[in-house]
């Protein structure tokens, strides 16, 4: 992986995006905002799923208020998502939000832009510059023939130097398109013109199975570059599964480490061990384990040490019997049936131990 491009340092609550920090996990409440118990309920699930800044829609005045009511039920940072009336986001600011997503190309004129910035300034409110394919200024599109990369980038740009031009610098900047080859594109252009922090997402990604798949490979593909300092994955459904993706994918990376990482093989046939069964089993005992360990478990007992070396522990199978491993050193042999419950207890061990 590419070095990690270091990028301006901006706070969202108590959550740091960019100068290095880790990179963060967001998501967004499907929530009619005004429902502030529901709301408030979706927010401290998506926590327990992993999420570190939640975004709220606030389409109307009674959204935007109803954020001073869910911060006191709720422990993440929220982001209110702002569009064309820059009157929701004052409102928003002056209610708790702890950082506001805008377009400052479609709430108006100048004067609205910097009643903004008047407000989110001295109270240290970062913006994020939220600049999308589905709504890309018609003079951009126009100029470059459709939807690209280089469109967005200019979108990305002209709004940047707006702020910028208000003596505002706590900007947070994303560039999403559905389409996975502009957006990588997008976001490596992006990167090389500016050093704010970039916030990574594939917009419209789709249903949880093909959505969570493009969003890796996009999402992925641009983390891979060096690019990204906060990622959000976009499904249609339960938001709660847009951050376990995201924790997998920064996982899959190792750019972040969150308890347990699990690998198993696809299994051939070769395999004599009823492996799918058993890596289904292992992976639900070890469900709620917190500490950085990693677990594999492999069909081949000749090969299955040496492809899973870096796992701290594991399996490998053999005819009617497995072998467990540690850092890919085999040192203790047990029969099939007994393969889970020793794993399980070498497992225990090793979570006490670190």
């Amino acid at each position: 992986m590419e070095h990690r491009k270091k990028t301006h340092m901006i706070n969202v609550g108590s959550v740091k995006i960019g100068g290095g920090a880790p990179i963060s996990i967001q998501s967004m409440t499907n929530t009619d905002t005004r429902d502030i118990e529901s709301t408030s309920a979706q927010i401290r699930a998506l926590q327990e799923a992993g999420c570190e800044i939640v975004r709220v829609a606030t389409p109307d005045m009674e959204a935007a208020t109803a954020i001073k009511e869910i911060k006191k039920n709720v422990a993440l940072p929220l982001v209110a998502d702002i569009h064309f009336d820059y009157r929701l986001a004052i409102e928003a600011i002056k209610h708790g939000a702890d950082k506001i997503r805008i377009n400052p190309g479609n709430i108006g004129g100048i004067d609205r832009i910097k009643a903004v910035v008047s407000m989110a300034k001295p109270r240290g409110i970062p913006i994020r510059i939220g600049v999308n394919s589905g709504s890309l200024e018609a003079d951009i599109v126009k100029a470059h023939g459709g939807i690209t990369a280089e469109g967005l980038v200019e979108s990305a740009l002209r709004n940047i130097r707006l702020l910028e031009g208000m003596d505002f610098s706590d900007i947070c900047v994303s560039i999403k398109s559905s389409n996975i080859p502009t957006m990588i594109d997008a976001y490596e252009l992006l990167s090389q013109q500016v050093d704010y922090p970039l916030h990574v997402g594939l917009t419209e990604a789709g249903t949880p199975w093909p959505g969570s798949i493009k969003s890796a490979v996009g999402i992925g593909a641009v983390l891979s570059r060096g690019i990204g300092d906060t990622i959000r994955v976009s499904l249609t459904g339960d938001p709660t599964q847009e951050a376990r993706c995201a924790r997998e994918i920064l996982k899959g990376l190792r750019l972040r480490e969150f308890g347990m990482e699990f690998t198993s093989c696809p299994t051939c046939g070769r395999t004599k061990i009823d492996l799918i069964s058993i890596a289904d089993e292992v992976e639900k005992r070890c469900a709620g384990i917190n500490k950085n360990i990693r677990v594999a478990v492999m069909g081949c007992a000749v090969n299955g040490p040496g492809e899973a070396k870096d796992a701290d522990i594991g399996i490998a199978g053999g005819d009617g019997y497995g072998v467990i491993f540690k850092k890919g050193k085999v040192f203790r042999k047990v029969e099939e049936s007994r393969i889970i419950s020793v794993l399980m207890e070498e497992i225990s061990q090793l979570t006490i131990n670190n």
